[in-house]
């Protein structure tokens, strides 16, 4: 083998730091692994798919040599497709990035018969494993060299709106509930749209703050450690909750109107409404949820919303935003009249800081 049609081995360090220079990053691992989580950007293209894994693991335990024999054949025959498929078209100058689990058999394979193409090939060192043990050991100092103002309001006040007004203005922001695909509150899920798994969430956040410039501030909204059902990491919590704040205030006609726009989802699905405002029972009562439901049953979309804000979501963000944002009470305010975008484009643009 040519010496310079072998692999080369970049670093967790190095792979990190610019993931723009390879032109593909593959992930070859099964399909179930490559759902719990992967490098961002990564396509899968499986040497063992979950099956084959499964069936090779079992037969290991009984006769290795064997084993290795079908897992060998087996790996080439995927190879085989992906070239065939998918790879058939790269270019003689495409450079992509392979990983798997450690960085060990599945990558290795892919990646020399690949190079032996004469395509430049990298290989994660450590593969995956290394990846996730830098994600999760990265958040200190990466949050702790961010200067963030966070974005606070009530339950409708249209801070995700804010954000991407922001965005539009050149400001650098983080959309956590984007990132999450949830709006954090107990209607906030997207029914067509599952979440994240926590690791992705987490692989997902990390490259977004990855490309933030620490020495301009970054904009983000005021989150509680669960959205859905993923977890901000803790030291983004920390800096976030001693971080300053600007709030957002809407009118409540206004906020109705812009929940209305935004929530038609559920608007059209009444008995999954029904079942999300039972798992309020607890705070609400039978009395106020039996109300609530009759006028889902009247399609009485503005008067459901209201009352939602004034009886449960406004007493709850009372509740919660001093004690864990406690800049509030002394925070810049954003005082906007409609909930139209373009309200939201010229406050975002007026913004001093």
């Amino acid at each position: 083998m040519s010496a310079s049609r072998q692999p080369r081995v970049v670093s967790v360090q190095e792979t990190l730091a610019d993931l723009s220079a390879f032109d593909s990053i593959i992930d070859v691992r099964s399909p179930s692994e490559f759902a719990l989580d992967h490098l961002p950007g990564a396509i899968n293209l499986p040497v063992l798919f979950d099956d084959e894994r499964a069936d090779i693991g079992t037969l290991h335990t009984l006769d290795s040599f064997h084993a290795n024999r079908k897992g060998a054949a087996t790996i080439a025959r995927n190879i085989a497709r992906h070239l065939d498929g998918v790879l058939g078209e790269k270019p003689k100058n495409w450079k992509p990035l392979i990983y798997c689990w450690r960085g060990g058999g599945r990558s290795g394979a892919m990646g020399h018969i690949l190079a032996q193409i004469g395509w430049k090939v990298s290989l994660l060192q450590g593969g995956y494993k290394a990846y996730r043990q830098a994600v999760v050991a990265g958040w200190d100092d990466l949050c702790g060299s961010l200067t963030l103002r966070i974005v606070c309001g009530v339950t409708g006040s249209g801070k995700t709106r804010f954000l991407h007004a922001l965005k539009k203005a050149g400001r650098q922001v983080v959309d956590l509930e984007g990132l999450a695909r949830h709006r954090g509150s107990l209607l906030g899920a997207d029914p067509l749209e599952p979440q994240p798994t926590q690791k992705q969430f987490e692989s997902n956040l990390r490259l977004a703050l990855l490309e933030l410039n620490p020495k301009q501030p970054v904009f983000v909204e005021s989150e509680s450690k669960k959205i859905g059902n993923v977890q901000v990491p803790d030291a983004l919590m920390v800096t976030m909750r001693r971080s300053s704040c600007l709030v957002i205030d809407l009118p409540l006609e206004a906020r109705v109107r812009l929940l209305c726009d935004e929530y038609q989802h559920f608007f059209s699905d009444p008995e999954r409404l029904m079942r999300q405002l039972d798992k309020m029972l607890d705070i609400a009562g039978h009395a106020r949820i039996g109300h609530w439901k009759v006028l889902v049953t009247q399609r009485d979309w503005p008067t459901l919303v209201r009352e939602l804000l004034i009886h449960h979501y406004d007493p709850s963000y009372r509740r919660s935003i001093g004690r864990n944002y406690p800049t509030t009470a002394s925070a810049e305010r954003v005082e906007l009249k409609s909930e139209l975008m373009a309200a939201y484009e010229e406050a975002a643009a007026s913004l001093s800081v």
